[in-house]
């Protein structure tokens, strides 16, 4: 019959049967349970530093350089990009037996990485294990401690995983450490570091669920409230000298403010420049500045944690943080109150921000993009909008032309709303004439392609199976002209679009006497800018 091994971690002299610590392989089990890091580090130097024997057990782990201002040991370190933080101690003092060794932030609550034993444990991720310093060698930091403590041996050991060290589990005795404790140790520093890791990836799982909930939850509500314009539709020259815009600034990171008329489609411009950029993996995020109180500004912006401030139940991201790796849309950018406006310009500078009832900085990386109907450039000499915030904001600026002066794409996008809306009320779509396309290209449309999407949307509601007939205006609607083709109700092609647009720009040109602007030019008799007439003159090859 086989001899079961008996492992013994017990110390050498005085005391042969002394244990370092008692049932290491209890301990072994334990850590393997655990999935918290908080309850793990706490297990580990608990288990240990409950033994008489032992004066002191502590892990530090490696984490950012935070505190660095307040720090000990800022002097000695070479690199303030991280550094061992002090997470868990315990242990029994002879000298003050009421004295609380759990406590983190002492002499030693940070090691930068190669700085004394800690620290070179750290970055070479070898042990040190001196089983005897009775004699005090050099390297001892606090030799009145030690002596006051009747420390006589101590183990450092690093907690390394997959060969990259996590940290440093570091324990003085009282006793002399016989190679057998010093074999536990060993084992209990690689199980601990591998529960470690475990548990780190345990927190980025837990985080990474929270924030798909949190972006699910806001991309559900998203979806309830969207009301946009399907994709970017048109052939107008304004049109495509937007697209022209967009596909030049999408691969970059450049801020772009979006200037135009409400309804005109800033949004979707936006969602172009996301989804054309290299962050379209990412979540694009909208924030309603126009919409949001003026209080909860700074919790919509960057969040904030329980307690916060009364009705703050939960912690909760702000959209900076939802944003995270992808892009912000902040539309309505000239409502942000002006007290904001600084820390919003700071978040775009540094790419920090912090939580409203939080100390801790958090670092962001978001593209912004902005839009806003209003002057900035106005309200800013009015010190109603802070001047770096808009020159900030507006480092590729696009303006979206209203859509009275891309009449030539209306059709396109009645077409569009009209398929829409059938499907969505489960009809089928009625026919789009020409007589019923020359009502909407003689309107002015002072509400742009969302207010097309409405008309559209009742017309196809108040047909009920029959003609499609829109109501408009007759204020915002101009003087019928001339079709120089075919009957009212037949269906205009894109062709037919075309040519027609083409008639009447000739037409303009041979009443003004080939005169485009100024006085009786034929932009003042089309009601349209000088500029956007020589764009659609060269985009049809008119002379």
């Amino acid at each position: 019959m086989a001899t079961k091994t008996r492992y013994d971690c017990s110390v050498s002299a005085p005391h042969p049967l002394t244990p370092l610590f008692e049932d290491p392989k209890s301990l072994l089990l334990d850590l393997a349970q655990q999935r918290e890091l908080p309850a793990l580090l706490d297990l580990l130097v608990s288990r240990i530093g409950e033994s008489e024997t032992v004066a002191l057990a502590r892990v530090w782990l490696v984490r950012p350089g935070e505190g660095c201002e307040t720090c000990p040991m800022r002097a000695e370190c070479p690199d303030r990009s991280q550094c061992l933080h002090l997470v868990a101690s315990n242990g029994q003092s002879v000298v003050e037996p009421e004295r609380d060794l759990s406590r983190l932030n002492g002499r030693f609550r940070r090691f930068p990485i190669g700085v004394r034993k800690v620290g070179r444990i750290a970055m070479t991720g070898e042990a040190i294990e001196a089983p005897d310093i009775a004699e005090l060698p050099l390297w001892i930091a606090d030799p009145d401690w030690v002596r006051e403590e009747q420390i006589i041996g101590f183990a450092g050991q690093p907690l390394s995983h997959h060969g990259l060290v996590l940290g440093v589990l570091g324990v003085f005795s009282r006793v002399r450490i016989a190679p057998e404790c010093l074999d536990w140790l060993r084992m209990i520093a690689d199980h601990a570091a591998v529960a470690i890791a475990h548990a780190h990836a345990w927190e980025e799982v837990g985080r990474l669920r929270k924030r798909l909930e949190e972006e699910n939850e806001y991309l559900q509500q998203e979806v309830a409230a969207e009301q946009g314009f399907g994709e970017m539709l048109g052939a107008s020259p304004a049109l495509l000298n937007v697209g022209q815009q967009i596909d030049l600034v999408a691969p970059t990171d450049s801020t772009v403010l979006i200037f135009g008329e409400s309804g005109a489609g800033k949004e979707l411009v936006a969602r172009e420049l996301h989804r054309r950029s290299d962050r379209a993996d990412r979540p694009l995020i909208k924030v309603n500045c126009a919409a949001i109180p003026r209080e909860l500004f700074e919790s919509e912006f960057f969040g904030h944690v329980q307690g916060a401030f009364t009705g703050a139940l939960r912690d909760r991201a702000g959209r900076f943080e939802l944003a995270d790796g992808g892009t912000l849309f902040l539309d309505e950018v000239g409502e942000v109150p002006l007290d904001l406006q600084s820390k919003l310009l700071r978040v775009l500078q540094e790419g920090e921000i912090e939580r409203i009832g939080e100390e801790r900085t958090r670092r962001v990386d978001v593209r912004v993009i902005a839009a806003t109907n209003r002057d900035l450039r106005e309200e800013s000499q009015q010190r109603r909008f802070r001047e770096d915030l808009y020159y900030r904001l507006s480092v590729f600026p696009i303006q979206l032309p209203p859509l009275r002066d891309r009449r030539e794409d209306i059709p396109i996008l009645a077409e569009h709303f009209l398929q829409q809306a059938a499907q969505r009320f489960s009809v089928d779509p009625p026919r789009l004439t020409r007589a019923v396309a020359d009502q909407l290209q003689r309107y002015d449309w002072p509400g742009n392609v969302r207010e097309l999407q409405h008309v559209i949307e009742r017309a196809v509601i108040l047909a009920r199976g029959g003609p499609l007939r829109i109501e408009l205006s007759a204020a915002d609607s101009k003087e019928p002209r001339n079709q120089p083709f075919g009957e009212g109700d037949e269906v205009l092609t894109e062709n037919e679009i075309r040519e027609l647009e083409k008639a009447n720009l000739q037409r303009a040109l041979q009443a003004a006497g080939g005169k485009v602007h100024g006085p009786g030019g034929a932009a003042e008799l089309l009601g349209i800018k000088p500029t956007t007439l020589k764009s659609r003159l060269k985009a049809l090859r008119i002379e």
